[in-house]
């Protein structure tokens, strides 16, 4: 059996002296001690070789492996598998060589001092990642729990928040939770102006105005939402395609000629931590991809330029494709090639040429096939009638 080497600790603002006895024990031992500035100044009584983290943050893995062989301790703060280092170093080191001992998490401390239930909240961290990714979280009465990147991160979800109409949100930053300089700040989104702390964290009760906008992470938001210029995968044939492509937590989607970004928008929304590749030959289209994923709290949307297929060729396999635009046979055998099994792929047409290509590839590979019609209400002189929308052919398979 493997002996563990490496010890991942917990710390609180409270330091040693929260710790308990046996993983204080573990510290006090250690030859090499692993963490940043804020770690450090913690656990200065204890007598050890002290290492930064590494710049850049990649480097740590092989630094640590390199002092195999020693006692060491890495600190963190709070709980190490919970948004923080330790789920970095699990994934890199096998895990019968790592004891990890976990300190109450800024999420706990929070949670408590709101006297908020953690079962009925988002725990969320923007730290070091885009704040915008946040936006997906906005709904009316939801409570949410935020690691910030620093001072300046609350009154950029306040803004956010403002903006779509949830100005009237009660905001609370808690600061040094645990230590003996604990501090809180309260206010209201709309005229959010503290100065805090840059290690913080943030509590937010989404309250909505009648005028707010509402954007659920299901699949089907307004087709006002996005920029776009007329050509997209509209409302209700976007929220079935997505649907069809189930998006999974940690998910890849390939989303072939994205357009406006629309479905790979939607992909990246209905899961947690789902990834997104939009392929678009167009500058200004992958323009307005990158907006809408800014705006609609999908950062980290990845827009490339170029033409299916060629374009496929050296990206990480998929777990689900859509092909919206450049449908061929060259690209559905790419893109079924690279899909991982299990994988989702699903191509919508509305020209005569192209819904000849589905059904042609439909009869030679199964799947299912569906038109999707819709119409709109809409003014008809001094009436109102039905206004069709073009139909859209939609093949759909699972590769097994």
């Amino acid at each position: 059996m493997t002996q563990a080497w490496l010890h991942v600790v917990g710390i609180g603002e409270d330091g040693l002296d929260g710790l308990t006895p046996a993983t204080r024990a573990v510290v006090e031992a250690a030859e090499i001690i692993v963490g940043g500035d804020r770690h450090h100044d913690l656990s200065d009584r204890v007598t050890a070789e002290r290492v930064a983290w590494p710049s850049p943050f990649d480097a740590l893995i092989d630094q640590l492996l390199s002092y195999k062989g020693k006692r060491v301790v890495v600190l963190a703060t709070g709980d190490p598998l919970w948004f923080s280092v330790g789920a970095r170093i699990g994934r890199a080191i096998p895990p019968g060589e790592i004891t990890y001992h976990p300190q109450l998490s800024a999420f706990q401390l929070a949670s408590a001092r709101m006297g908020w239930s953690m079962a009925d909240l988002e725990t969320l961290t923007v730290h070091g990642r885009p704040v915008e990714q946040m936006i997906a979280f906005i709904q009316p009465d939801a409570r949410l729990l935020i690691l910030t990147t620093g001072s300046e991160t609350p009154g950029q979800i306040a803004r956010f928040l403002t903006e779509r109409g949830f100005g009237r949100s009660p905001m609370t930053v808690l600061a040094n939770m645990g230590g003996a300089e604990e501090t809180r700040f309260d206010g209201i989104a709309e005229s959010w102006d503290h100065e805090v702390p840059a290690f913080n964290t943030l509590a937010v009760e989404c309250v909505a105005a009648p005028d707010a906008a509402l954007m659920p992470r299901v699949p089907g938001l307004s087709d006002d939402l996005f920029q776009h210029d007329g050509t997209m995968t509209k409302r209700e044939v976007r929220a079935l395609t997505v649907a069809k492509l189930m998006p999974m937590r940690g998910a890849l989607l390939w989303d072939i000629g994205t357009g406006c970004g629309s479905v790979a928008v939607e992909w990246m929304r209905a899961a947690r931590y789902a990834r997104a590749i939009g392929i678009e030959p167009r500058a200004d289209r992958r323009a307005m991809a990158a907006e809408n994923a800014l705006a609609l709290g999908a950062p980290q949307l990845q827009v490339i330029e170029g033409t299916a297929p060629d374009a496929l060729a050296g990206l990480e396999a998929p777990d689900a494709v859509f092909i919206g635009g450049g449908l061929s046979e060259e690209t559905y055998a790419a893109a079924w090639d690279a899909l991982k099994p299990l994988g989702r792929l699903v191509a919508n047409a509305v020209t005569l040429e192209s819904q000849a290509t589905l059904i042609d590839l439909y009869h030679r590979h199964g799947g299912e096939l569906i038109q999707l019609a819709v119409s709109r209400a809409d003014e008809i002189g001094p009436r109102t009638g039905w206004r069709p929308a073009m139909p859209v052919t939609q093949w759909s398979l699972v590769k097994r």
